[in-house]
């Protein structure tokens, strides 16, 4: 798989869909459970990148890391090779919680990491937590934050459990061995962990991100400002300010087509009522919010006329601001975000 992203780094540095002056300003080692990949592996195909692509001096490199794989050892030769963040999928500190998720990590792996973390110099980190788990009562909801918070982890990540279908805990539930999601508990958990995070000094810039000042995730920003990214690897996304495209998402297809000098994927062109859905959909996620203005410079006076019109009844339930020409969503909105985004969507 190392093998097959170096090459796909070289087929893709003469590919015509992306500019060949690109400047990448962000890399993010994600998607599955990069910290088993061996340092050398990992240096190599940064190596790889930086001979094919202008990469900023200051470049913004991120791995996803899960605390089993945090070691001094590892922080140590992922700091040699460039790594400056980390995203730690910690999840819970709650051993029951852990083991119901079926997660390789206990409690105090999950304290430990943070404590190695901080040790090993590392100042810009991430720490995912997951709310809305049967077993999590407000108060030890509120212990998991305050832990957070207690550590200054620089930027915290927190989303509601969700359940998929055909998966073994959706199984689980439907067959009565383990509680459904109460929708109720994960919505007051979320208005708590808003509340908390903003006591705590964190700014609230996405519905699922905080951060303290001058730690927001430079690499997730740049999606949400809808920039150019190149993805890399199976199932990995591509976009180039016009056209989206994707790699397949089969492990050995992708290496076997790499390997005859092709770069596997599907495309698809994006219409302009598709690029302002996007718009729409991801800027109301964040504490920008939806600018009318640039609305109606890059879709027309129409469109922004439309949104404003329907955003009213928002505006009038308390669940969005009109603020200096943006649509922002208020701490209750937050609950309603992707309700709100698809009333706003054109056809």
């Amino acid at each position: 798989m190392a093998d097959a992203i170096v090459s796909e780094i070289g087929l893709l540095s003469s590919d015509a869909f992306f500019p060949p002056s690109l400047k990448i300003d962000t890399i993010y080692f994600g998607g599955g459970t990069p910290s088993l990949l061996e340092t050398t592996q990992l240096q190599r195909i940064l190596q790889t990148l930086n001979s094919h692509y202008f990469v900023a001096a200051d470049a913004e490199i991120t791995l996803e890391a899960n605390p089993d794989d945090i070691t001094m050892v590892a922080l140590n030769a992922w700091k040699l090779i460039g790594i400056n963040r980390l995203s730690v999928g910690i999840q819970s500190f709650q051993q029951e919680t852990l083991q119901w998720m079926n997660r390789a990590h206990n409690a105090t792996d999950a304290i430990e990491c943070i404590d190695l973390i901080q040790k090993a110099g590392f100042i810009n980190y991430s720490v995912d937590l997951i709310y809305g788990t049967p077993m999590l009562s407000n108060l030890i909801w509120k212990q998991d934050v305050d832990l957070l918070i207690s550590k200054r982890v620089p930027h915290i990540s927190c989303y509601a459990l969700t359940v998929e279908s055909k998966t073994p805990l959706d199984k689980s539930i439907r067959l009565g061995k383990s509680k459904p999601v109460d929708s109720e508990l994960q919505a007051d958990q979320f208005l708590l962990l808003m509340q908390w995070m903003r006591d705590g000094g964190y700014e609230h810039y996405e519905v699922s991100n905080y951060c303290l000042p001058g730690f927001r995730s430079r690499h997730n920003s740049s999606y949400w400002n809808q920039s150019t990214y190149i993805g890399l690897g199976p199932s990995a996304h591509s976009y180039n300010g016009i056209d989206r495209r994707w790699n397949v998402s089969n492990n050995q297809h992708y290496i076997d087509t790499i390997k005859k000098g092709a770069i596997p994927f599907e495309l698809e062109q994006l219409s302009e009522v598709q690029k302002l859905n996007e718009y729409l959909m991801i800027s109301l996620r964040t504490s920008a919010g939806i600018d009318l203005d640039r609305v109606q410079l890059i879709f027309g006076k129409e469109k922004e006329q439309r949104i404003r019109m329907t955003s009213e009844k928002w505006i009038k339930q308390e669940k969005v601001l009109l603020n200096n020409h943006r649509l922002q969503l208020t701490d209750n909105g937050m609950l309603y975000a992707d309700g709100i985004a698809a009333d706003l969507f054109f056809t």
